[in-house]
Formats: C-alpha cells, structure tokens, sequence
C-alpha cells in the first residue's frame, strides 16, 4: 500500500477544474435537459427499469455529455470504461471489449463502453464495434457534436437510442454558477462570495449554454479577486472571459444550419433576422465565398424576375468580397443581404426549370420540330430541316404564331410581385399571338 496514497489524493483535488469537481453525481442533480430527463421521459423509463441499450448522446461542447455518460453508469450500477475515438487505437478497443466479456461471463451484467467523439472513428472502426453490441457484451455510449445521422453508420445507429442534448438556457447557467458558489465540498461556499446580478447575466448570455466554460470562467474570477473581497461583478467576469468563442464547425451542423438560417430569413423578407445570422457567420469565421455563392443561388432561386437587378447585385457582391476581402466586405455583404430581404419575391423561375426538367425526365422525350431543326449543311433540304420556319424578327412585335414545340406544355407561370408582373403581362400577350390564349397549367408545379 502506497503510505503517500492519501496526500497524492488530495493534490489531484486540489488542481482539479471546478468544472470537474462540480460535475452531478447523480440524474437528480442535473441542472437541465428536461426534456430527456424528466420523470416519464425515455431516458429515465430506461434507466428506472433496468435496460438501458445503447445510445448515441449528441449536442454541443459543454452540455453534459460525459457526465450524464458517468452518472447513467452510477444509476445502473455498471461498470464503466471511457475512450476518445481521437486517439483510441484499434488495441485500445480490443482491450475493452475483452475486459467486457470478463465483466459478463463474472457478473451477468454488461458494462458500459463510453465513446466521446465517436464522429472521429472512421466508419470501419464502427463496425468493430457491432458484433459485440448486438450479443449484448457491451453497453456503448457514444458522445458526438456532429449530427449523428451523417456521421455515424446506420447499421450502429438502428442499433442505438439517439437522444439530444440542448445548449443550457440561460437560467441553467445561472443555476450551476449559483450552486458553485454556495457548494461547501466542491465549490466556494466557504468563501462565502456573491456575484452581482449584471455579472451573473453577463456570465450566462456569454458562454452560449456552455457550463464548461461557465464555470471555468467563474473559477479564474475568484482565484483572481483581491484579497478579502467578496463580490464578483460584471468586471471580473468580462476579465476572466474576455471574449465570446462561438461553436462552428465547417464540416458540421453549426456551418450548415447558420446557412439555412440566413436563406429562410431573406426568403422570408425579416431584414434584421438576415442581418443577424450574417453577423454569426462572419463572427464563427464562415468562408466569405461560400457565403456569397449562397447569395448569388438565392437572388434566383426566391428573388428571381420579381426583381431582375438582384442577380447581378449578388454577383457583383461575389466579385467586390472576392476583389476587398474581409473586414470591409462585410459592408457589401450588408449592403446584399438587405436588398435581398427587401426584394418582391419570386420562386417562378425556380418551378419553372423544376417543372421542364421533370418533364423531360418522366415523359417521352419531344422530337424538335422540323420546321426548327438546323437547315445550314449541305444536304439538309433533302429532310425539310428548316423549311417552313417563320423569322421573328420579320413580323410585327418580333413575335409570330409558330408551333415551337410540338406540345401543350407550359411551365413558367409568373407571380404577380414586383418586375414580374409586367412580365406575366406581356408573357400573356406573347402566348395569345402564340396561339395559345388558353392556359393549361399542364407543366407547371410549385416546389
């Protein structure tokens, strides 16, 4: 028995993050999550009656991934090996997995494989993983920032309970801080400190639901504060955390769905919503060029002939961002993304290319009509190519009743907003001249 056991023991608490030492021990002392952990809930039913399966727990860094991993390991009375699949090597889990069988065969009951980051292990270093998953060796839970349904292999995710993980409010965050500050064995209670209201808030609006960083930005405040003072306010906070870090990924979900944030608020036209997941995209350091490629899609796909000069607005945004960079391209991304918003909308243009190409693909494919095929090579004549077509531009109006089709079809149905309605008048006008005064609608759908 080491003599100095009990010392070395109390050296590893002492350095030990307050993140650490507060961790909950148990499902009762977690501050939020309540839509997993509520009594009634899956997650608490599974664990209640004994059969909890494997899982896979997704959500961002600070949430509680690894924690709620230890205390489902402590409510099941399960034994408990964690890895991170950043550095676990294939030996690494051969070992555990033989280490879960001896678990078995002594005790009958399965122990726990935690995997955080399982995102990381490529997708045949998942399969290792099914064969003892499914004869039951082995409890896996599997910790990921990454949405699970493209990062993880189906054949262990229909093995697995998905549950999410969401930011912590920030009531929650408040909560947490309150019981480190009060908390006698692992926090500051006997310091009897107090935090200001403003910095409390400051503190929980700035960490973006991350109790990681809540915490540890709470411990630098302390162990920094002059001695025999007791309050922390608004200024020890801002010094302890200086600047705000927020979560994006490139290859994740942050990336993806601040996108789609910013495309659903300009279609949608709420101008200070598009500004607002622009700012994001600029702060978590979005590439401008993807940004901008989004913008020249959009000024088609949901502006369109509503208003014509957004296209070339969106193109030369491209270019100007290309030619600026960053940060004064931020004022032309602004300058865009307004006018974007602020353009009559129109998706015609969209259903109508949608609306041909579906066409093509489901019916019998249109010969070209005669009359349009090309009459210029030699030998031409000898099929009538050519022979019988009208010359636009010989008639009144450049338009003249021709059949150049073969076909009933008719895809472009403009809206009435904007530039394009004049367009739907005047497409009205062609179509009669065309011979085709009667609309059909045959072609036409909407996305």
């Amino acid at each position: 028995m080491n003599l100095f056991a009990g010392l070395e023991e109390n050296n590893f608490a002492e350095n030990e993050p307050l993140a650490s030492r507060m961790r909950p021990r148990s499902l009762n002392e977690v501050i939020g999550q309540e839509h997993i952990l509520q009594e009634g809930k899956l997650l608490r039913r599974l664990v209640a009656a004994d059969r909890l399966g494997s899982i896979i727990l997704y959500g961002p860094p600070g949430t509680g991934k690894t924690t709620l991993a230890r205390i489902l390991a402590n409510e099941t009375a399960s034994g408990f090996r964690a890895l991170s699949a950043v550095n676990a090597s294939v030996k690494d889990v051969r070992e555990v997995l033989s280490w879960a069988s001896d678990q078995v065969a002594s005790s009958g009951k399965r122990p726990i494989l935690f995997l955080d980051e399982i995102h990381r292990f490529n997708r045949s270093q998942q399969d290792a993983l099914l064969p003892d998953v499914e004869s039951g060796i082995i409890t896996l839970i599997g910790a990921t920032t990454s949405n699970p349904f493209f990062a993880i292999n189906d054949a262990l995710l229909s093995r697995s309970q998905i549950f999410e993980l969401h930011p912590l409010t920030d009531e929650d965050i408040k909560a947490i801080v309150r019981r480190a500050l009060v908390d006698l064995k692992s926090g500051f209670g006997a310091r009897k400190l107090h935090i200001s209201d403003d910095a409390i808030a400051y503190l929980a609006a700035i960490v973006d639901g991350d109790a990681r960083r809540a915490l540890g930005a709470l411990e630098i405040a302390v162990l920094s504060l002059p001695e025999g003072e007791k309050m922390i306010d608004e200024a020890a906070i801002r010094e302890s955390i200086q600047q705000k870090t927020m979560r994006f990924d490139r290859s994740g979900n942050e990336h993806y769905d601040l996108a789609s944030a910013l495309i659903k608020s300009i279609r949608g036209s709420d101008v200070d919503a598009s500004l607002y997941w622009l700012a994001c995209g600029l702060e978590s350091g979005e590439d401008i060029r993807f940004l901008t490629r989004r913008l020249v899609i959009l000024a088609s796909e949901d502006v369109g002939n509503a208003d014509p000069q957004a296209l070339p607005l969106a193109v030369a945004t491209m270019q100007a961002c290309e030619f600026v960079g960053l940060p004064e391209c931020q004022l032309t991304l602004s300058q865009c993304v307004i006018y974007l918003a602020l353009a009559p909308k129109s998706n015609a243009a969209t259903s109508a290319i949608n609306s041909a190409r579906k066409d093509v693909r489901d019916g019998r494919t249109i010969a070209v009509p005669i009359h349009l095929r090309d009459g210029h090579y030699p030998g031409s004549e000898t099929f009538g190519h050519g022979q019988g077509y009208k010359y636009a531009h010989d008639f009144d109006g450049g338009v003249v009743e021709q059949d150049y089709l073969g076909v009933d079809r008719e895809f472009y149905m403009p809206s009435d907003r904007g530039f394009e309605k004049q367009l739907g008048v005047r497409l009205a006008e062609i179509r009669r001249q065309l011979g085709r005064a009667s609309p059909t609608n045959s072609g036409a759908t909407q996305d």
